[in-house]
């Protein structure tokens, strides 16, 4: 007869027969979790990757105006920014929306803070066009002084430069384009984008292209997004030099029309603008036109002048703009 296992030999054994099962299981999860992982990630739809613009809300710093002086030419390394959160009741600036191609920033000034937002664009073409970015530091400079002129219902955004790396390349031909050789106003995702265009009557001192594909550049996306987010009713966007203002659509957007022909009782500049045979395609005022915005590109009257005290008199109209 055999003799009987005292009761606590078989617990004992129950016990390491439950720890050996429990360590089986875990190795074989710990044995799947990678490949369930690298399922996941295999399985992801491809999506590019594009430069995302900082939040605009949190990229502020305290408001301090740009010294309004012809850019230098620079071929030092792009700046280091660090921005600094912080909201001001009237003036807000510098905002940096994104970055250039170059890792410049990309620097928005906001006055007033109504539901009714306008906007003003220069320096698209970067050092060509040098003396956008001059008056829009110009009125930069003065509106910070002068908070009265924004009336409370009113936001005014002023985007001093679209293009630094070309601002910083030159301030001849050879700073229209960006880092990529983009012209950034053929490069907007508009019905009117093209891969390529007649260069016989349109500007071509230089090699350029509409880009890639459509809104390609992290300065156009940039931008994109911010008016996206904020909205405009009305946006200049400044060029030069002498051609006039050019309301955007094709056909032109009735809105942009209206916007053209107050500012054309305002200001000197042609309007209807000089027809010289180009065709202009992929605009920001084209995009923007397209998104419900009343958009012009209006051409101040050569490459030197600034047309303050003109532009000033656009601006009220700008502000005064009601859909």
């Amino acid at each position: 007869m055999k003799k009987k296992s005292p009761w606590w030999l078989a617990w004992l054994w129950g016990l390491n027969l439950t720890v050996a099962g429990g360590l089986l299981v875990a190795l074989l999860l710990f044995d799947k979790l990678p490949q369930d992982l690298a399922g996941a990630v295999t399985s992801a739809p491809k999506t590019p990757v594009t430069q995302t613009p900082a939040n605009p809300n949190t990229t502020a710093t305290p408001f301090s105006a740009p010294t309004a002086t012809r850019p230098p030419i620079s071929t030092a390394a792009p700046p280091t920014v660090t921005p600094t959160p912080t909201r001001l009741p009237y003036g807000e600036g510098p905002i940096t929306i994104g970055f250039s191609v170059g890792g410049r920033p990309l620097q928005v000034f906001k006055f007033g803070n109504g539901p009714k937002v306008r906007m003003v664009v220069a320096g698209i073409h970067g050092g060509y066009e040098w003396n956008t970015i001059a008056l829009a530091d110009e009125m930069i400079a003065y509106l910070a002084g002068q908070p009265h002129l924004i009336p409370d219902d009113v936001t005014l955004y002023i985007l001093r430069s679209l293009n630094p790396d070309g601002e910083a390349r030159s301030q001849d031909e050879n700073g229209r384009v960006n880092n990529n050789g983009v012209d950034l106003n053929r490069n907007w995702p508009a019905s009117t984008w093209v891969s390529d265009w007649d260069r016989a009557n349109c500007w071509n001192q230089t090699e350029t292209t509409s880009g890639t594909h459509p809104g390609s550049e992290p300065e156009t996306v940039a931008l994109m997004l911010f008016l996206s987010i904020h909205k405009p009713q009305a946006l200049i966007s400044y060029h030069s030099a002498a051609l006039g203002i050019f309301p955007g659509g094709t056909p032109p957007d009735p809105a942009s029309v209206r916007l053209a022909e107050l500012l054309s009782g305002a200001v000197p500049y042609p309007y209807p603008p000089l027809d010289i045979g180009c065709e202009y395609t992929g605009t920001l005022a084209d995009w923007a036109a397209e998104h419900g915005i009343a958009a012009v590109d209006m051409e101040l009257n050569n490459h030197q002048d600034t047309d303050f005290d003109i532009n000033l008199r656009a601006l009220q109209v700008l502000i005064d703009w009601e859909e």
